[in-house]
């Protein structure tokens, strides 16, 4: 199966990267949330995206405009129901995303796919409430989901092989690493990562050192590009602790979050996408 029209539900942060890597990887693409002011904003942030490569070089201003061009912000997915997949990018909610799955599986056509976008969540719970469970693959996407390379692609129960490999072989024609898995609690990233991440934050509430040290002797020690508070950071924290609460019900108390982490997201303060962290943005 080729896919040649892709639907984008949802256009924050990580659902306008990921209408980008589509539009990119030649797909025409149908963009919406649940306001046009938000779709449009998700438009803007691609806009914003592309005009940096441009100044540095990486394309030009045709290849910009080529790529803005798939891009397409329609009402409803009733508008786009003729798309050959249909990628969810809501919040990390279990609830909102099943939700969101029953209704794409009530218009589209029985032969398009749809790709769950989580970090953590059960995708054949979320497959179940369709009547096309063959057809419902998670996509794990990392951010930003422009720049970085690695997509988890997770079976559920009842994917199919054919729904994998057309999958797998779109998110590699766009440039992306796909690894195929099978459906667990917090895949592969998320599952080995999250309590190196809490680790992180109980290092900083236990005052060792400040965030900015812990950042700063992860890369030097282990070479990584970020440190874990500015990652989370960049990820959301709400995503974080929706991950580690899901993580800790499955695997026990390394994956717990920390009482500051439910703080700060009580407080809205949930990285870079609301200007405060474990940082504050734009940063110094």
């Amino acid at each position: 199966m080729e896919i040649k029209k892709v639907a984008v539900v949802g256009m924050g942060l990580m659902g306008s990267g990921i209408a980008q890597v589509y539009a990119e990887g030649g797909c025409e693409v149908f963009v919406t949330d649940i306001s046009e002011d938000i779709a449009r904003k998700g438009i803007a942030g691609v806009d914003k995206f592309l005009s940096k490569s441009v100044a540095k070089g990486k394309m030009d201003e045709k290849q910009k405009g080529e790529i803005l061009g798939r891009i397409k912000l329609v009402k409803c997915i009733e508008e786009a129901k003729d798309v050959d997949l249909a990628q969810e990018a809501a919040p990390e909610d279990m609830i909102l995303k099943k939700k969101i799955h029953a209704q794409l599986d009530a218009v589209l056509p029985p032969n398009t796919i749809q790709a769950v976008c989580t970090s953590a969540l059960c995708i054949s719970e979320i497959a179940a409430v369709t009547k096309r469970p063959g057809k419902v693959v998670g996509t794990h996407f990392h951010s930003p989901a422009q720049v970085m390379k690695l997509v988890e692609v997770i079976r559920g129960l009842n994917t199919s092989d054919e729904t994998m490999d057309t999958m797998s072989g779109l998110l590699t024609k766009a440039g992306k690493l796909a690894i195929k898995l099978n459906d667990s609690p917090g895949f592969i990233t998320s599952r080995v990562w999250c309590p190196f991440g809490m680790a992180a934050i109980s290092t900083l509430v236990e005052g060792v050192a400040t965030a900015e040290d812990i950042d700063a002797a992860l890369k030097g020690g282990f070479n990584h590009p970020m440190g874990p508070l500015e990652l989370m950071d960049v990820i959301g924290l709400d995503v974080m602790l929706h991950a580690a609460e899901d993580l800790a019900k499955n695997y026990g108390p390394a994956y717990a979050p920390p009482p500051l982490l439910r703080r700060m997201v009580a407080a809205g303060q949930l990285g870079v996408k609301t200007g405060k962290g474990f940082y504050t943005y734009p940063r110094k």
